[in-house]
C-alpha cells in the first residue's frame, strides 16, 4: 500500500493550480515510498505522514516554480539537497529542468541516485561539500541554483552564488520569518555578485508561512568566495 493518499496529492496539486498527469501521481507515490522506507535506517526526514509528505515536502518544493520564472531547459542545481527537496519535485513536474544534486553526505546521495533511476530523472548526483563544490568545475555554470534548508541568507547566499552563471539566479526556499535575515544578507549578497530581484511571501495549503527569495547574479563571484568555513 502507497505511502501517501493518491487522491490526496492530486486534490492539493490542484488546489495550488499545478493539476499533476497519471504518470507525475505515480513518480510522487514512488518517491515518498522510497523516502519512508529509506529513513528507516538513515536520517532523512521528520515528516513520514501522508499529509505532511505532500504538503510540507511536496508542495512546498514545487510552488516556488509558480512564483518566479525558471527558464526551460534550465540546469539547476540543489545545493545541500538531503532527501532531494526542492529539486526532485520540481523535476517531476517540470521534466524539462536538468537538475544536479549535491550533498555533504554519500549515503544521502547514493538514496538520491536511486531515486533518479527509479523514477528516471537523469539526474547527476554529487557527494560534495557546498563550498568545495563552488570551488570546482561546477563553478559557475549553472542557470539555478535552489536550497531549502535553515542556514541564514548570508551564509546560503555564499554557498550558492558561486555556482551560479552571470545572468542566472538563486532562489532561496525560507520560511515566514526571514524580513531581517534577507536585509542583513544584502551587502553580502552584492559583494558575491548578487542582488536580490524578488521576495514574495505565501502560504502552504497547510497555512504555514513560506518566502521564496530571487537574488539575480549580476556578476562574476570573487574567487576567494564561497570560504572554506562560512561565518
Amino acid at each position: 500500500m502507497a505511502i501517501i493518499d493518491m487522491k490526496r496529492l492530486q486534490a492539493v496539486f490542484e488546489e495550488i493550480n499545478m493539476p499533476l498527469s497519471e504518470a507525475q501521481v505515480a513518480s510522487f507515490v514512488a518517491y515518498a515510498d522510497m523516502l519512508v522506507e529509506k529513513n528507516k535506517v538513515m536520517n532523512l526526514t521528520a515528516v513520514t505522514n501522508s499529509e505532511g509528505i505532500i504538503i510540507k515536502h511536496f508542495a512546498d518544493s514545487v510552488l516556488p516554480l509558480k512564483l518566479t520564472a525558471f527558464p526551460a531547459g534550465a540546469a539547476l542545481i540543489d545545493v545541500g539537497t538531503g532527501a532531494g527537496f526542492p529539486s526532485i519535485p520540481m523535476k517531476i513536474v517540470r521534466d524539462d529542468l536538468k537538475i544536479t544534486l549535491l550533498d555533504s553526505l554519500n549515503k544521502r546521495v547514493n538514496f538520491l541516485k536511486d531515486v533518479s533511476e527509479a523514477l528516471n530523472l537523469g539526474a547527476e548526483c554529487i557527494h560534495s561539500r557546498a563550498e568545495d563544490g563552488g570551488r570546482s568545475v561546477l563553478r559557475e555554470t549553472f542557470d539555478v541554483a535552489t536550497a531549502r534548508a535553515v542556514a541564514r541568507m548570508s551564509v546560503l547566499s555564499e554557498y550558492c552564488l558561486p555556482y551560479v552563471k552571470t545572468g542566472g539566479k538563486f532562489i532561496a526556499l525560507k520560511g515566514s520569518d526571514c524580513r531581517e535575515e534577507i536585509e542583513t544578507a544584502e551587502p553580502v549578497i552584492e559583494k558575491l555578485g548578487g542582488k536580490i530581484a524578488q521576495i514574495t511571501s505565501y502560504t502552504l495549503p497547510n497555512g504555514d508561512g513560506r518566502t521564496v527569495v530571487v537574488v539575480e547574479k549580476v556578476a562574476k563571484t570573487p574567487r576567494e568566495y564561497p570560504r572554506r568555513v562560512v561565518k
